[in-house]
C-alpha cells in the first residue's frame, strides 16, 4: 500500500525538461490497496495483509482503507516513511509512468502473511490477491500458505521481475499485461500468437488459469478447460493507472461470490474498462453497480 502523489500535464516532460502540471492529487494507492479497494466496492468481504509506516502518510492509508470498507487489523505499522507511488499522466493519452519507493511495504514477512491469514479464518472457497510489491519471499511464502489454506490465490505479477519456479503450483491464477509475460516467460511480445503462447506457458508451470492482459485488445487466459479470448470494451481513456487493480479486485469479488471463471473474468475487463475513464488510482475503482451497468450497456 502506499500513498499516490499524482500529477496530471498535457504531456509528460522530457529527460531535463521542467514543464507545468496541470493538478496534482494526493490519495490512497499502492497495488495491494487498490487491489483490496476494489474487491470491497465490488461487494466482497474484504481484509488487507501489509506495513504502513509512522509518518505523515500513515492516517492517510488506513483511513482511505476504512472509508472503502476494508478491515485493517492485518496491517502493522512498520517504523519509517509509508510506501510512497509518484505517478504522472499524460492528459493527452491517458498513459502513465510510476517510480514506486516502497518504504514500510518491505518490512512485510512471510510470517506476517502466515500469521494473518491464520488469524482472519481464511478457508477453502475464500480468494487472496497477491502482488509483488512487498518482498518477492513474502509473497512467494503467501501464496503457499494460501494454496496449503485451500484458497483461490490469484497474483498480478507486478512490478514485473523473474519468478521463482516453486510459485507456479501455489497459483490458481496469474494475471500478467503484455510486457510481464514476456519477462516472465522468455516469450517476445508482438507477435499475433504471443499472449496465447504465454498462457500456455504459464500453463504448463501449474498455473490453472493464466490470464494474459491486452490493454484495449481485450485479453487472453484458459478458461472452462480451453484456451479464450474476451474482447475488451471499449473506453475513452483518461488515465490508465489501477486499471490492472480494478480487474484483479472485480475479479477476485467474484470468485469469492461463487461465479464462474468466464462471468468472473468479464466483470474483471468492465471494471478496468471503467477505471481507465476517471482519474486517479483509487478514485477510479468501480463499485459492483457500476460495473452492472457498464455490462448492461454492452448487451
Amino acid at each position: 500500500m502506499s500513498a499516490d502523489v499524482t500529477t496530471f500535464s498535457q504531456r509528460l516532460p522530457r529527460p531535463g525538461e521542467t514543464i507545468h502540471g496541470d493538478r496534482l492529487s494526493l490519495v490512497l494507492g499502492g497495488k495491494g490497496a487498490n487491489q483490496a479497494v476494489a474487491a470491497a466496492r465490488a461487494g466482497a468481504p474484504t481484509a488487507l495483509i501489509g506495513c504502513v509506516g509512522d509518518d505523515l502518510f500513515h492516517d492517510l492509508v488506513l483511513g482511505g482503507l476504512r472509508d472503502a470498507g476494508v478491515v485493517v487489523d492485518g496491517i502493522r505499522t512498520a517504523p519509517g516513511a509509508t510506501g510512497v507511488a509518484h505517478i504522472r499522466v499524460d492528459r493527452a493519452t491517458g498513459q502513465n509512468d510510476i517510480v514506486i519507493v516502497a518504504g514500510a511495504n518491505g518490512a512485510l514477512t512471510g510470517a506476517d502473511a502466515e500469521r494473518q491469514l491464520h488469524a482472519m479464518g481464511a478457508a477453502a472457497g475464500d480468494v487472496l490477491l497477491l502482488q509483488l510489491e512487498v518482498p518477492l519471499e513474502t509473497s512467494v511464502h503467501a501464496a503457499r500458505v494460501g494454496a496449503e489454506l485451500g484458497l483461490t490465490v490469484v497474483l498480478d505479477p507486478a512490478p514485473a521481475m523473474e519468478l521463482p519456479d516453486e510459485l507456479w503450483p501455489s497459483l490458481t491464477a496469474v494475471t500478467p499485461n503484455e510486457s510481464e509475460a514476456a519477462l516472465l516467460t522468455g516469450i517476445p511480445e508482438g507477435s499475433s500468437d504471443a499472449a496465447e503462447q504465454a498462457v500456455r506457458w504459464l500453463a504448463g508451470r501449474g498455473v490453472d488459469h493464466p490470464i494474459v492482459t491486452l490493454a484495449e485488445r481485450g485479453l487472453v487466459g484458459i478458461w472452462a478447460d480451453e484456451v479464450r479470448t474476451l474482447p475488451a470494451i471499449p473506453a475513452d481513456a483518461v488515465d490508465t493507472t489501477a486499471a490492472g487493480d480494478a480487474f484483479a479486485g472485480a475479479l477476485g469479488a467474484a470468485l469469492a461470490a461463487g461465479l464462474s471463471w468466464g462471468e468472473a473474468i468479464r466483470r474483471g475487463s468492465a471494471a478496468g474498462a471503467y477505471a481507465v475513464t476517471v482519474e486517479g488510482a483509487s478514485p477510479s475503482l468501480p463499485t459492483a453497480a457500476q460495473v452492472d451497468a457498464l455490462l448492461a450497456g454492452m448487451k
